[in-house]
């Protein structure tokens, strides 16, 4: 039987529930080759961004074929919380998604119900799709809720403060907490290190751990990450594939533009 996408088990998803620290990398380049080279690298999990970079079906799925044979765990951003969406990604191959902005314990039982089949959710079920290696994988239907891992994004002073009851939701992969709009709704725009934004990080940190519910967060900085991980963040993204040429190549004719 031909296997068109990842391996049965969700590595990533299985490690983050056992504590192990998981590396990632966030892709907005919308390129399949930009993606092939990151996937060779050896990052536990790659975030393809649908929300802040304009990926479409039409770019998500040549980068998952790019990543097919990798150690790392394919992850999408979702544009958004919609269950018509979240089918097509699982209908292509993801199956570690990332729900951008959820607000309460509502909107969190509804990305996790979006990404499983009845009766724990409400996936509609398609057999010929290349998820299924296009019907050759017989097992996917039955095994599928299994390795469906819902990573929600709780990125507001609002998501804060409802924190324990969305970790809380039956069936959740992890949380993940978005720096840049933690701070700026808490009044700090541009200022992720701002105290308050940091307690607010520690405090999920802390409540996460209580629950034995994994949690993650983007930190570009390695100090940062550092911190992060010593209070208990799991899985981490190290910064994004743009920023990291964008330095590569200014630090490049720096060295020849100074001589």
């Amino acid at each position: 039987m031909i296997n068109y996408i990842s391996p049965p088990e969700n590595r990533f998803m299985t490690a983050i529930r056992n504590g192990e620290k998981q590396f990632g990398l966030w892709l907005g380049l919308t390129s399949n080759l930009a993606t092939e080279v990151i996937g060779a690298i050896g990052f536990d999990w790659l975030v393809i961004d649908a929300e802040h970079a304009p990926n479409e079906m039409t770019t998500l799925l040549p980068q998952l074929q790019a990543l097919r044979g990798a150690h790392s765990e394919p992850v999408v951003r979702a544009t958004w919380n919609d269950p018509v969406l979240i089918k097509r990604y699982m209908d292509i191959g993801f199956r570690t998604i990332l729900f951008p902005y959820v607000q309460n314990k509502e909107e969190a039982e509804a990305a996790v119900a979006a990404m499983r089949y009845p009766p724990e959710g409400v996936r509609g079920v398609a057999t010929v799709q290349r998820a299924a290696s296009y019907g050759a994988d017989a097992s996917y239907i039955a095994t599928s809720n299994e390795r469906a891992c819902a990573l929600l994004q709780v990125e507001t002073g609002t998501a804060i403060n409802c924190i324990e009851e969305i970790a809380s939701v039956k069936n959740l992969g992890g949380i993940f907490i978005g720096p840049s709009d933690l701070a700026a709704s808490m009044g700090h725009l541009g200022n992720p290190a701002h105290e308050e934004v940091q307690a607010a990080m520690k405090h999920a940190a802390d409540v996460c751990k209580a629950k034995g519910v994994p949690i993650g967060t983007l930190a570009p900085v390695s100090a940062d990450a550092k911190r992060y991980l010593e209070w208990g963040y799991t899985f981490i993204a190290l910064g994004a594939e743009a920023a990291l040429m964008r330095t590569a190549a200014t630090q490049k004719l720096a060295e020849f533009k100074d001589a």
